[in-house]
């Protein structure tokens, strides 16, 4: 049987005044030919440049990456095709090529499955990241990310007083959706390597409190039942149960508990086989005594031990009682480290930083901090551990002038 044959094609026969040509895709199949455009004009010298030379500019570089990527959807789909003819052909690559080439078009894809998996903090996310990206250049393709169109996209952030940690959000959210494309890995612009283009990563700007703090905190005494009582007593206690997470909070259920122990799945994790881990946490007194005072009492193992989630909510009412809730603790918390004497701005974060590294401090070892928090590995259970307090490390590095003083 015979197959089509896709190839790049320069029509030099109707130049343009400027002397360039039209870049094509030509299609032959029982000898005959039909041409596709890439969009892309050309002179003949400019063309060798792109399509034959070794070494090009990176503009060249950029030309034969679009040019060479079209070629590559064509041929996807002659192999594809059960039957070839050039109505079909041409039906599905300029489908692939307007389409499935869209930036914009593969990440409403990935946001609508998002949502249908109620992830909607994560489709939030890769909303930001899909208008940031269409402000930079509207109608980006696939085939037009290169290194340096990466690096140009970096730079107008910086230039818009954008952070690291917000392009690093955006271009791994860009990198996660440019994974399930298939493209030419030779093509492919992430990496380490010197022709390629690396995520920036922000500085790891620790939140942790001290042990001595945290101890300022149990003690604060707010009004009886208030919402500042609260607001303590839930960081507290995510504190104490493993750096809990407030969407974790809401969802625990009497079911969670057996015995002294509490045992969860964290949501974010949930999906993944790998990272999925039960969390397991030992109830301390102080735990217990907030369970009683402000969770609701059941003898239903699925009702959540604290009442802010109700059955038959949307997952996008539940996400917004989260949010509330995690505003309502961030804002009494900063009233109360303020009125104690502590010069930190503490959110929930804080609570799992803070637990990780107060364990560190006491001389716990990574392996089983890792375990507690429900890491995938000890790398990451790294980047939460605060460093020694400046006391502690300038106590342990006086050994280092011990010698140097005179003796009589």
């Amino acid at each position: 049987m015979k197959i089509a044959e896709a190839s790049i094609y320069l029509d030099e026969l109707r130049p343009k005044k400027n002397g360039a040509c039209s870049v094509k895709i030509k299609v032959t199949f029982n000898r005959k030919r039909k041409y596709f455009s890439t969009g892309l004009n050309l002179t003949p010298d400019e063309f060798e440049k792109v399509i034959n030379n070794k070494r090009r500019t990176s503009e060249q570089k950029e030309l034969f990456i679009k040019v060479n990527h079209l070629l590559n959807k064509a041929n996807n789909v002659i192999q594809n095709l059960a039957v070839f003819t050039f109505g079909f052909f041409e039906e599905n690559f300029l489908e692939q090529r307007n389409i499935q080439n869209s930036v914009s078009f593969a990440f409403d894809k990935y946001i609508e499955q998002l949502k249908i998996e109620n992830r909607l903090g994560t489709a939030v996310s890769y909303e930001c990241a899909k208008n940031s990206i269409e402000d930079f250049k509207k109608n980006l393709t696939f085939a037009e990310i290169t290194p340096a169109l990466l690096k140009k996209y970096e730079n107008r952030m910086l230039q818009n007083n954008k952070s690291i940690s917000t392009i690093g959000i955006y271009l791994r959210s860009l990198r996660a959706i440019y994974n399930l494309q298939n493209i030419d890995k030779s093509l492919y612009p992430f990496g380490e390597a010197k022709n390629k283009y690396s995520i920036p990563t922000g500085r790891n700007i620790k939140k942790a409190l001290t042990v001595e703090e945290i101890g300022k905190i149990y003690h604060y005494e707010a009004k009886v039942k208030s919402t500042k009582e609260m607001a303590k007593d839930y960081w507290l206690f995510l504190y104490l149960c493993n750096g809990m997470n407030v969407k974790d909070f809401c969802l625990l259920k009497w079911g969670n508990i057996d015995g002294q122990m509490l045992t969860y799945t964290r949501a974010k994790t949930q999906r993944s086989k790998k990272e999925s881990k039960p969390i397991s946490v030992a109830l301390k007194s102080e735990t217990w005594e907030i369970i009683k005072k402000w969770g609701q009492p059941s003898v239903s193992k699925e009702a959540h031990i604290f009442p802010h989630l109700q059955l038959g909510m949307t997952p996008e009412k539940e996400r917004m009682i989260y949010k509330q809730l995690t505003k309502i603790i961030n804002k009494y918390m900063n009233q109360i480290v303020s009125e104690i004497g502590i010069n930190k701005n503490v959110t929930t974060y804080f609570a799992r930083h803070s637990f990780a590294t107060v364990l560190k401090r006491s001389g716990a070892k990574i392996e089983m901090i890792s375990e507690l928090l429900g890491h995938s590995s000890v790398d990451v259970t790294e980047s939460y551990l605060d460093s020694f307090e400046k006391e502690h490390i300038q106590r342990e590095t006086d050994v280092l002038t011990i010698g140097f003083t005179k003796t009589n």
